[in-house]
């Protein structure tokens, strides 16, 4: 593809095709850099007392790669089986703008890769008070320990079972739990940690049916055992009936026995109703002060997650599509995700300047912009070298009123 776009010539690299290895070179030196790259951001978005974003994601590959220290098995989050990956961790500010990636082995586990941002947060960027906003699978009970040592507050949500000990131990109760109103509690044993309790209706109506249809399908699997005249050894009755419950994932609310090689069971009822009682419900943890963020804004950070989601979608397939992977070269691999984030880092700055473009545009069938179709108006943007006479001359296209409109936005002169 090097005949048609003019990157070279804007970069000063003449209108050949360019070298290969000069092109490895530049990314060699990039992943050199890219300590001090990632430094000047986090001095430009970042500052004591902000809100940082942190999520990982899996980019799966290609081919073999046997000699890679990076590439290997693991969780695919994109259930691509059958391929191995690199685990890719993205930081970013409150509003989703990147400042750093990291790369892993692709069996790494999201928590393991923590310490090295809070590492990254306090030694290299010398930042003191942050909050980091993390998922429950993130910043488990252990990670939460690391981050309180290193003087990092943190944002995040708890687990289901999480949230059982709290109802257990009376520290809440499921009557607090509110669609309009946030309630704050204290953590006993735990001055300084607050819980926002928080219910979503939607969530709610979805968890209710999602349980009952797979209960229903445990109740057939076992009314079939229950009902078979077939004699069998305990064993054997208790190791279908564990692989029925099993299939279902709901064994937790059924109680059953063996008797005489026939099955009896029944539903435990106060299991199921507290579980309903907490149909939507998701509790905020947060050891930040109020003077920081007040309960709505502790909240509005978690949800903030969101944003990193969002982030990752265009790395991966909506804009910057980092895949597929090329390198087979472990330091090539964390330059290609380097470049491909520093790409994002345009893309992210464009859709902020761009926003009055999209904010007055049509909906449905009027809606006329999107960010695809910006970069695609741009392409009628040309550079050609016509040769006459054996005169050479450099066209340019003129920009029609539209492309004009998008380049004064985005402050680019031709």
């Amino acid at each position: 593809l090097w005949r048609d776009p003019a990157l070279w010539a804007v970069c000063g690299l003449g209108d050949g095709q360019p070298e290969v290895d000069d092109c490895y070179e530049a990314m060699d030196e990039l992943l050199a850099r890219q300590p001090a790259i990632q430094k000047a951001l986090a001095r430009k978005h970042l500052k004591d007392g902000c809100l940082v974003l942190y999520d990982v994601t899996s980019s799966y590959f290609e081919g073999e790669y046997k000699h890679s220290e990076l590439v290997d098995w693991g969780y695919n989050r994109d259930g691509k089986k059958g391929h191995k990956q690199v685990v890719i961790g993205l930081m970013t500010d409150r509003d989703g703008c990147p400042v750093g990636v990291s790369v892993y082995r692709g069996n790494t586990n999201d928590q393991k890769t923590l310490a090295d941002r809070v590492k990254e947060l306090k030694d290299e960027y010398g930042l003191r008070d942050v909050v980091m906003a993390g998922d429950r699978g993130m910043i488990t009970a252990a990670r939460l320990r690391e981050l309180t040592e290193a003087g990092i507050r943190s944002v995040t949500a708890l687990t289901h079972p999480e949230i059982f000990k709290l109802v257990q131990r009376k520290v809440i109760e499921p009557g607090l739990f509110d669609e309009r109103e946030i309630a704050e509690v204290r953590d006993p044993d735990s001055a300084n940690v607050r819980y926002l309790l928080c219910r979503n209706t939607l969530t709610a109506e979805k968890e209710h049916r999602t349980r009952e249809a797979l209960m229903a399908q445990s109740r057939e699997a076992l009314e079939k055992l229950a009902r078979s005249r077939k004699r069998r050894a305990v064993e054997e009755l208790g190791a279908a009936v564990g692989k029925a419950l099993a299939r279902w994932k709901v064994g937790k609310f059924f109680i059953w026995r063996v008797c005489e090689g026939k099955l009896d069971w029944e539903i435990d009822q106060q299991r199921l109703e507290r579980e309903r009682s907490l149909d939507g419900c998701y509790v905020v943890r947060t050891d930040s002060t109020e003077q920081m963020f007040d309960k709505n804004q502790a909240v509005a950070c978690y949800h903030q997650l969101a944003e990193v989601d969002r982030d990752f979608r265009q790395l991966k397939t909506v804009a910057i599509e980092i895949r597929p992977t090329y390198h087979h070269k472990d330091e090539r691999i964390e330059a290609h995700v380097f470049l491909c984030m520093l790409a994002y880092y345009i893309q992210w700055h464009m859709h902020k300047q761009l926003a009055p473009l999209f904010e007055q545009d049509g909906e449905g069938k009027d809606r006329r912009w999107t960010f695809a179709g910006v970069l695609e108006r741009l392409k009628g943007i040309r550079q050609e070298t016509v040769v006459f006479n054996n005169t050479e001359v450099t066209l340019k296209t003129t920009p029609d009123d539209e492309q004009q409109q998008i380049l004064d936005l985005l402050g680019v002169q031709l």
